[in-house]
Order: C-alpha cells, then structure tokens, then sequence
C-alpha cells in the first residue's frame, strides 16, 4: 500500500534546452503509475536525487498540460543552486528521479460550459504552472480568454517563448500576452521595466479591466506579486479571485526569531503523538530544531517535506488533538487551515496532549 510520502523513481524521458539557463524535462510515467501521476493544471511536483551524499529535494510546476499526455516539468538554472544546476548540467535521458505525485492548491474548475476571462501576472520562471492553466482553460472552455502579462530580463531569457506565441496563433482573439522587458527597451513605454506596483496600476488602468476578469493568477519573485495582488485589491477585486504561487528552496528551516525562540523553548520535552503511514509514534518536541517536522524526522521517521518555507504544503498533517501554534502559512487554504490542518515545518506544540495525523 503506497501513501502519499511514497516517491516514486522515474525514468527521465527527455531534455529539451528552452533557453540558455533553463531545460524542460519529461518524465516517463510507467502504466501502472498512470493514475497516481494525474495532476491538476497549475500543479507542482516534489523531486528527490541524492546530490554529493545529500538528501536534496525541490519543487517543480509541471509545464505541461493534463491534455498533453505527458508529465513535464521546467529547471531554472539558479546561482548556487545545487538541484538546478545538477538539472541543466548533468542530468541525462535514462537518469531515474525520485518524485512525489502532483500537489498544490494553484490550479482552478475548468469546464467546456464556463465563460470566464483570466489572467496572469508572472515574471521569469513564474511561467511554468501558469503555461499549463492557459492551455487548459482555453482548450477545455472555447468561450473562455486569457490574458498573460509576462515579465523577463531580456527576450533571449523568455521562457517557453516559441510555444506561447503558438498558443496565441492558435487562440487567435482569446490570448493576448504582453512582455515587459527590463534589459531591453521597447518603443511603448509600458513595456520597459519590471512589473513593480506602478507598473501593475497603469496595466490595470490601460490593458485590462480587472472589474470585469474572474480569476487572476500571480507567480514569480515576491516583490511582484505583491505588487500585483496589492493593485488588484486597490482595484476592489475580491480576495478569493486572485490565486498567488510562491516559490521557494528547500533547505533548512528559517531561522527563529527571539520570540519564536522564547516559545519554542517552553514546548522543549513536550511529548506529542503523530500518526504516519498508519502507526503512532511518540515524539518528544525539539527546541533547538524548533518545529514538529524536524522532531519528528529526528526520531527517524520519514515525515514528508520539501521546502521548510511554509509554502509547499508538503509536510501538511491535522491536529487530532491539542494546540499547535503555526508560524508562517502560504500553501494551506483557509478551509484546511480551519479544519486543523498545519504545517508541521512552521508549527510548534502549544500544550501537552497533541496529537497529529499526517495520513488524515
């Protein structure tokens, strides 16, 4: 019986060099996985390889869409870092990867009945989940439109460039891209720059009206999309229509801060029980680790992770019993969050008899 902590080895089917610092990379799903590996649009995947005697682990949005038939992902060559560079330098066609199935809540409901507008603000690798909704949302409602607005350095550094404009021509009057370029200046004006919040006013002001668009997807670096999400709001777009994708480095947990440090320290000792792959375990608290996760993969236990950011949502588990305080929260939905779900890379144990489930 497989559980959700299970990865799966993969055979890398092919590499594809999209620009001169980023590969897509196509992973083979055997018959018998078919139905584990079903993802959503918008979707990322957890990736596991063993990198120089470590224990390395990253998140990738798939590029490709539930229609393609295929499972692909998109690699970003990023300074210093350890699993992009393995990904564009070393990786070859016939290497096997270690993958979780598909998770994420950065997707939405889309059927041939609907008429709806969307768009997106992204910038550089920000693309990947958002190529895989536009071909979806378009494909599956013929009614529906999309509008992309797509920030980079320079044009050479656009990914997936050749097939967004193949979309475009495919869609004709049903997706409209807009680039915005910071290295490379444009005769328009409002297409020089990065997507910062003035930026993000005057597209809302000239290119677009976000009173009359029912779903707005963000994602890429931090700064523009809180650009973006703060435009929109001063717009008077509902929260609950503007859908935001962080990304983030797996690695350690961030550092507490004297507050955090001061609470952590009087959860030390603190016994919890934790329900993983079927069996509960008694776990006592480790405030020099600082959060359920790590004590609990202290113990030996193969409690699932990724990021230890709070963003990917990977080390999710319900409180079953007792209080838990949770840090940092960007990957859970407010309903999981009220129905007792947390994450257990950002929380700490709060009183004596908690109790949580990873496999709820």
């Amino acid at each position: 019986m497989t559980s959700k902590t299970d990865f799966h080895s993969l055979r890398v089917a092919d590499i594809r060099r999209e620009t001169a610092d980023a590969v897509s990379i196509r992973l083979d799903v055997p018959e018998s996985l078919r139905e584990r590996f079903r993802f959503e649009p918008g979707q990322y995947l957890t990736l596991r390889a063993e990198l120089d005697g470590e224990d390395v682990r990253r998140n990738y949005s798939v590029c490709s869409a539930p229609l393609d038939d295929e499972l692909r992902i998109a690699v970003k060559l990023l300074p210093g870092g350890r699993f992009s560079s393995f990904a564009n330098d070393r990786l070859q066609v016939g290497d096997q990867l270690d993958v979780l199935p598909a998770a994420g809540h950065f997707t939405a409901i889309f059927s041939p009945g609907q008429e709806r507008r969307y768009a997106a603000f992204v910038a550089g690798s920000g693309i990947t989940p958002v190529l895989s909704l536009i071909k979806t949302a378009l494909s599956v409602e013929p009614g529906s439109s999309f509008t992309l607005f797509y920030g980079n350095r320079m044009s050479s550094q656009v990914l997936f460039l050749e097939e967004l404009a193949a979309l475009k021509n495919r869609f004709m009057g049903r997706l409209a891209i807009f680039h915005f370029l910071t290295m490379e200046e444009e005769e328009v004006a409002l297409f020089n720059g990065r997507l910062d919040r003035e930026k993000c006013d005057e597209i809302l002001t000239t290119l677009i009206d976000p009173c009359a668009t029912d779903l707005f997807f963000a994602c890429g670096p931090e700064g523009m999309m809180t650009a973006a999400e703060q435009a929109l709001l001063a717009r008077g777009v509902p929260e609950d229509r503007i859908l935001l994708e962080r990304f983030t480095s797996a690695g350690s947990s961030p550092v507490l801060d004297e507050a955090a440090q001061a609470r952590a320290l009087a959860a030390a000792g603190r016994r919890m029980g934790v329900i993983l792959d079927g069996r509960k375990l008694t776990v006592t608290f480790d405030a020099d680790r600082g959060n359920i996760l790590d004590s609990v993969r202290a113990t030996g236990a193969a409690a699932p992770f990724a990021c230890k950011g709070g963003i990917c949502a990977t080390c999710r588990a319900k409180v079953v019993s007792g209080a838990v305080e949770m840090r940092l929260n960007y990957g859970l939905t407010r309903e999981e969050v009220a129905a007792g779900y947390i994450l257990t890379c950002q929380s700490m144990p709060i009183s004596d008899d908690v109790v949580v489930s990873y496999d709820s």
